[in-house]
């Protein structure tokens, strides 16, 4: 099979300050004043994979792990400290659902306009509206803003218009943590059509269950380090085991 995505030997560093500025003039004024502090954060140590098309892997590990840096590495949005990072073909990356809606425009209305920021065309979205709006059940909602929503109906509509698209990658970073038991079962169903099609998934879930039935692989991260990277049936079984010690 063909490798879509490769990470090679992948470092992230982040530098915290130490002082908590409250306004950007008194950042400005400690740092002419040499007076801003950091301390280094390697949310990343050595971090490396490679995934064929079809795969499906599952990134699994305590807060802090690292997985949600690593999916922004991948997706394009931050370029590693060091180490590289390949992919090939169109990516869509479900990192935050609603999180690019504008709360004073409708529904409707950031459905267009969020979804020609994520290079999707006009035509592509009048064609797709209909089943949009069908799969997130948000149809006498549709032009009201955004910003009554709920939690759940942003992530509804959310994930209703990013899964429209049939990606080479798909990048989900606990999409399923939010909406009824009903969303995510169609969600769940969605999303294995997408694998089922060819596609390569990488899927963080704080839900073990949901990685060993999503994923034939997983990636298991403890503070910036590859613990355990294998079938997700081994990997999902070690680390429900060190949770279950953690408790």
């Amino acid at each position: 099979m063909e490798e879509v995505i490769r990470v090679e030997d992948v470092w992230m560093l982040f530098n915290l300050s130490r002082k908590r500025e409250e306004r950007v003039k008194e950042y400005v004024i400690d740092m002419l004043k040499g007076q801003l502090f950091f301390d280094k954060f390697w949310a990343l140590k050595g971090v490396g994979f490679r995934l064929e098309q079809g795969d499906s892997m599952g990134i699994v590990g305590l807060n802090g792990s690292g997985k949600s840096t690593l999916l922004k590495l991948i997706a394009g949005i931050m370029e590693p400290t060091v180490g590289r990072v390949y992919t090939k073909g169109l990516i869509a990356p479900l990192l935050e659902l609603g999180g690019g809606f504008s709360g004073n425009m409708t529904a409707r209305e950031n459905v267009f306009l969020s979804g020609s920021m994520h290079g999707l065309s006009r035509r592509h979205l009048l064609d797709k509206y209909e089943e949009i709006v069908e799969f997130s059940e948000l149809g006498p909602f549709m032009d009201v803003p955004v910003r009554n929503f709920s939690s759940g109906m942003r992530s509804r509509l959310g994930f209703a218009l990013a899964t429209t698209i049939h990606p080479n990658i798909l990048i989900l970073d606990e999409v399923l943590a939010v909406g009824d038991a009903k969303f995510r079962s169609k969600a769940m169903a969605r999303m294995q059509g997408i694998i089922n099609s060819g596609a390569t998934l990488l899927f963080v879930s704080h839900s073990i269950d949901q990685v060993a039935k999503l994923c034939n692989k997983a990636l298991w991260l403890d503070h910036g380090h590859v613990r355990m990277l294998g079938s997700a049936k081994d990997v999902c079984a070690k680390y429900k085991a060190f949770c279950a010690q953690k408790t």
